[in-house]
């Protein structure tokens, strides 16, 4: 076998006993690793509450992991959402998902239960599990000072011990598996850490082809403004973004309560860079480095993390927002989250964010102490609980990056029906709509939207499931990549084949998702976007979303997802993509 090891190792914390799963080349072939992988065996324990012993704790690698093609040093997560209820994943980089490959395994599922704090410690002959006890209440940093000499090491911190819904894995310092709350779901089974080694190198089925794959992608990712432009993410990291929304006025503010940011431009990622000269922090296979660090190695904010911590909460300080994103990485929280959930608590109380109370806030949050016990339940329990539910800004529960749907009516539409809740990755739409890749649309109307958001979700799960990082697709398109998958598996395969794998991920979530009981309720926007106007730019409005055009896009959607009225799946769909159907 080529690509795969065809090893998944199991661990159960209950019994502190190990065993192996080896997935059948058919399952391959349908679920070939990563996201859609992940989803494949979390499938049949979606329905379990989130802390239950045997709801697994997916990590899944991929068959171009570890083989040197371009941006696949990448590793899915998997479980079911504390925070939404859904079934909830994230993609990390660093190097977990290489040393899964080269320690022999494909992934890892945990399940059962510790009542003793344990580390589990990965290699070729398994896991060994660690007392981990001394650790407890320690934070990232400390974790990772106390445990070096790993290729790569996973921890969560004192916000997943305390039992915040959007806590975070944090990888190898500067990575992490940040959205849906995972970190609480790893410390829910009494697990502090992984920590992962190994020698063995993947096999590749064509060496040259996969040579000559990667030549052709790494083309294209030099011939791309975004990624390699001297304002682009090799550069900048993916805060070069936040000057993009900003002169769209589309940077979420004040709690989304406007899109433009008197301060944006001293909050940018070049402002960012003339205080602090950063360097890159590339993944492994990685010839973007779009994670950028200090001198001194703190880590800088991402476009998501720099644009909320200031213009979301009206923070026109950036070291500030540096701050507050490596004091979230220390304590193991999800900085969108924290940052949505803190804005929609200054809105309801009134009170503005200063230094010391935002970080204090943060601290509490992780801390489970003062209002930090509800801010630690995120912006839609907070919310509700302080009889404001307008202002959480999120969807199925999942707070709202940094990106405002008013300006974008793509992002809009992928916002709302994305399987996990909010989030920009899940179809990409910035490509089209604001870097005009593959082809400029109109930002400002939804025609032709519902179909390019269903091509783009089942590109970009595809990708998940190779795996391969998602600003890889501002430049190359699966395409590329079917040829370097050809080239690693030995299996020929083209683009439509991925394509269709994408699909096959996406169903299979709308599957689980059906089965929680969630339907087209839940694929919706907050209210605020469809009352309030955006900022007015300089030469166009952002009117608010019309909801009946919303509507009819969300209906041409469904059709072509293959979904009922009730954006629930059909059987037919269902089994035409190899799916097992069960009736919800």
């Amino acid at each position: 076998m080529h690509g795969w090891t065809g090893s998944i190792l199991t661990a159960d914390l209950t019994t502190r006993t190990q065993g192996v799963l080896h997935p059948s080349e058919e399952t391959l072939r349908l679920f070939p690793g990563g996201r859609a992988l992940a989803g494949h065996l979390l499938r049949p324990r979606v329905g379990l509450p989130w802390d239950h012993p045997d709801m697994p704790v997916i990590f899944m690698a991929g068959p171009l992991t570890g083989t040197g093609a371009p941006c696949s040093g990448r590793c899915h997560v998997a479980s079911r959402s504390p925070l939404t209820g859904a079934p909830g994943d994230a993609s990390t980089g660093g190097n977990l998902g290489p040393a899964l490959k080269s320690a022999s395994w494909d992934g890892l599922v945990l399940t059962g239960a510790s009542d003793a704090l344990l580390g589990l410690e990965i290699t070729s002959g398994g896991v060994r599990f660690v007392e981990a006890e001394a650790l407890r209440g320690a934070d990232t940093e400390a974790v990772f000072t106390a445990l070096p000499g790993w290729d790569s090491l996973a921890c969560v911190g004192p916000a997943a011990e305390n039992g915040a819904l959007s806590a975070s894995i944090v990888v190898d310092r500067l990575q992490a598996a940040e959205r849906c709350g995972l970190g609480l779901c790893l410390a829910a089974k009494g697990c502090k850490y992984l920590a992962v080694s190994g020698e063995m190198p993947v096999s590749v089925a064509d060496p040259n082809g996969l040579a000559a794959a990667n030549r052709d992608i790494l083309r294209l990712f030099n011939a791309s403004p975004a990624l390699r432009g001297p304002l682009g993410f090799h550069r900048f990291g993916t805060a070069a973004l936040c000057d993009l929304t900003a002169a769209r006025s589309m940077m979420p503010t004040d709690n989304f309560r406007h899109t433009r940011f008197e301060q944006a431009g001293g909050c940018n990622a070049p402002a960012l860079a003339a205080r602090l000269l950063p360097a890159s922090a590339p993944c492994p296979s990685c010839p973007v480095g779009c994670v950028q660090r200090t001198g001194d190695g703190r880590l800088l904010p991402g476009f998501d993390a720099l644009s909320h911590f200031t213009a979301l909460i009206r923070n026109p300080d950036p070291p500030l927002a540096v701050e507050a994103v490596n004091l979230c990485a220390r304590l193991g929280l999800d900085p969108v989250s924290a940052a949505v959930s803190l804005a929609a608590f200054a809105e309801i109380t009134g009170r503005a964010l200063g230094p010391e109370r935002l970080l204090g806030l943060l601290e509490d949050t992780a801390l489970g102490r003062g209002d930090g016990r509800l801010l630690g339940r995120g912006a839609r329990r907070l919310a509700e609980e302080l009889g404001k539910p307008d202002a959480a800004m999120t969807i199925k529960g999942l707070e709202i990056p940094a990106c405002d749907p008013r300006g974008a009516y793509g992002l809009a539409l992928g916002y709302a029906v994305s399987t996990r809740g909010a989030c920009h990755q899940r179809a990409l739409p910035l490509a089209h709509e604001l870097l005009r890749k593959p082809v400029a649309t109109d930002r400002f109307s939804f025609l032709g939207k519902a179909r390019i958001i269903k091509l783009a979700e089942d590109q970009m799960a595809a990708a998940d499931s190779l795996p391969a990082c998602a600003p890889a697709f501002l430049a190359a398109g699966l395409e590329e990549y079917a040829r370097a998958f050809t080239a690693v598996t030995g299996l020929s395969v083209a683009a439509g084949d991925l394509a269709l794998a994408g699909e096959r991920c996406v169903y299979q979530e709308r599957l689980m998702l059906a089965e929680l009981g969630f339907t087209a309720q839940d694929d919706d926007l907050p209210e605020r976007f469809f009352r309030e106007p955006g900022d007015q730019g300089e030469d166009f409005e952002a009117p608010p979303l019309d909801r009946e055009e919303f509507l009819a896009a969300r209906a041409r959607y469904y059709r072509v997802r293959g979904l009922d009225d009730n954006g629930l799946p059909r059987r037919d769909t269902a089994e035409a993509l190899g799916l097992a159907w069960t009736a919800s």
